[in-house]
């Protein structure tokens, strides 16, 4: 049906709009819209409807408490309404309107809300019995519930309704990224978003599957497309990464059968890797895989398919499946770690440059000898020359200065991942990731990733977190309950070389 519609949609101009027999013209409507329609023919089809007579007929009305069990549902075909006259409208703008209006408008009883609230507090001040504040506090429950929830749970109810609901998730995410829709209301219906699609794809409904060389085009193609760390190059490229001695896994959902919603690229090498370079080559192996020469693992990329299911806590489940199924299928597997980049740190360290440099008139991030070398390599004192070379990745070709900045970024990579926080927690979103996981913070690795993007992202270092599974669950719960990092002996060391050498 998809490849019939592209089709038609190339000839349309050529042929005019009734070169489409009518009775295939009533098929394609019967299906929906298909990208590409315009919001006018979608309108067209719901009767003519505006934005807002849409949403008051697709956002069923709160029934009152008393008869909320007997309730009839609203009709499906109010449901597949919205789903067609949402996918009728242009991204941007025009969804982002409809996004604010049924967060603004379908939203809580505000005044039903602040009624059962005030019956709750003279409840327990009148010292009722426990049956009369449990049932006040359940209608207060009841109608602090935003409307548009019942719609959202109705969507999910739809033959491919959970699809189209992480796709509005999606531009949800997008829009309020780029402040195209935003308030208080918004964020509100956001979270509400998350937490059906959390209950949604929970673990029970998602199913583990690995990727070969043999599986669906249309899987591999979308395992290129959603690589977010390392970029698939090409075939050759992604064919290595699905052969020997690599796994790729993905959770599909049993309502979405076969569609990558999160992806994660595993290298079984003989030990911890330091260098992506070493797992991402550029020629294709002929290698047979030797299974004795397996003894690590290593998670080298994952990567979040659908936009929609941000903050949906899917990483960490996906993770400790793999590990499962890898000890089943490989018992003589002991070593499980990541290989993971450092986003952020080259922002971060040209920050803090610039803000001493402003405030007193040189950087006091590098030892006065550390400072005079790469002066003398630079053949310029200033700070700011120090803040050009690392805004690119020209630098690594120069081996005495590669050299000389070795010592002071690896120490201050350490403290950042270490000691750099947000509300107590690791402010790198990767190590928060992982340290959530109950990963421990091992070894950081100097020119891990020479590429373009590494060196401009991370001054070219990348760093293990190791999983010991004998050890994950409590430094997990001491990570999460009292923000302790566990860390190895070399980055411990190199915190300690910061804070003795490296002024903020």
């Amino acid at each position: 049906m998809r490849g019939l519609r592209r089709g038609l949609s190339r000839l349309g101009p050529r042929l005019g709009p009734w070169a489409v027999p009518r009775s295939l013209r009533r098929v394609l409507r019967a299906a929906g819209p298909w990208r590409g329609q315009s919001s006018a023919g979608c309108v067209s089809e719901c009767g003519g409807a505006s934005m807002e007579e849409l949403l008051s007929r697709s956002v069923p009305l709160l029934p009152p408490y008393e008869t909320k069990e007997k309730a009839p549902p609203p009709a499906e075909r109010r449901s597949a309404e919205f789903v067609r006259y949402y996918r009728g409208l242009e991204a941007g703008p025009r969804r982002a309107e409809l996004l604010g209006r049924l967060a603004r408008d379908f939203g809580a009883d505000h005044g039903r809300v602040a009624e059962f609230s005030a019956k709750v507090l003279q409840a327990r001040e009148q010292e009722r019995e426990q049956g009369a504040l449990l049932q006040a506090e359940d209608r207060l429950r009841y109608y602090l519930t935003p409307r548009y929830r019942a719609l959202f749970q109705h969507l999910g109810r739809l033959e491919g309704g959970l699809r189209f609901l992480v796709e509005l998730t999606g531009d949800l995410v997008e829009g309020l990224a780029a402040k195209a829709v935003d308030g208080p209301h918004v964020k509100e219906m956001s979270g509400v978003l998350k937490n059906m699609l959390s209950e949604w794809f929970s673990t029970g409904f998602l199913n583990l599957e690995r990727v070969t060389w043999q599986s669906p085009c249309e899987v591999l193609q979308k395992i290129s497309d959603s690589e977010a760390v390392h970029p698939v190059r090409n075939w050759v490229d992604l064919k290595r990464r699905v052969g020997p001695y690599r796994r790729c896994y993905f959770f599909s959902h049993c309502a979405i059968p076969g569609e990558p919603l999160i992806i994660l690229h595993v290298a079984l090498t003989s030990d911890i890797s330091s260098s992506i370079q070493s797992i991402v080559k550029d020629v294709e192996s002929l290698e047979t895989e030797d299974a004795d020469k397996i003894t690590t693992a290593i998670f080298y990329s994952i990567s979040l398919a659908q936009q929609g299911l941000q903050g949906v806590e899917l990483g960490n489940h996906l993770i400790k499946r793999v590990v499962k199924e890898l000890q089943k299928d490989l018992p003589q597997i002991k070593a499980f770690s990541s290989l993971s980049p450092i986003p952020g740190f080259t922002k971060w360290l040209l920050g803090l440059l610039s803000s001493q440099t402003k405030e007193l008139g040189r950087n006091e991030l590098f030892t006065e000898s550390e400072r005079q070398e790469i002066s003398e390599i630079t053949e310029d004192p200033t700070t700011e020359t120090l803040k050009k070379l690392l805004t690119n990745s020209e630098w690594v070709k120069s081996e005495t200065l590669v050299k000389a900045l070795r010592s002071p970024l690896m120490r201050l990579c350490a403290w950042y991942l270490y000691g750099e926080k947000h509300r107590g927690y690791a402010l790198n979103p990767v190590a928060n990731f992982h340290l959530q996981n109950g990963a421990e913070l091992w070894r950081i690795n100097w020119m891990g990733d020479t590429s373009p993007r590494g060196i401009t992202a991370s001054c070219g270092m990348m760093v293990n977190y190791r999983y010991f599974l004998e050890d994950t669950a409590s430094n997990s719960a001491a990570y999460l309950g009292t923000k302790h990092i566990k860390a190895s002996e070399q980055v411990l060391s190199l915190v300690s070389q910061f804070q003795q050498n490296s002024k903020l």
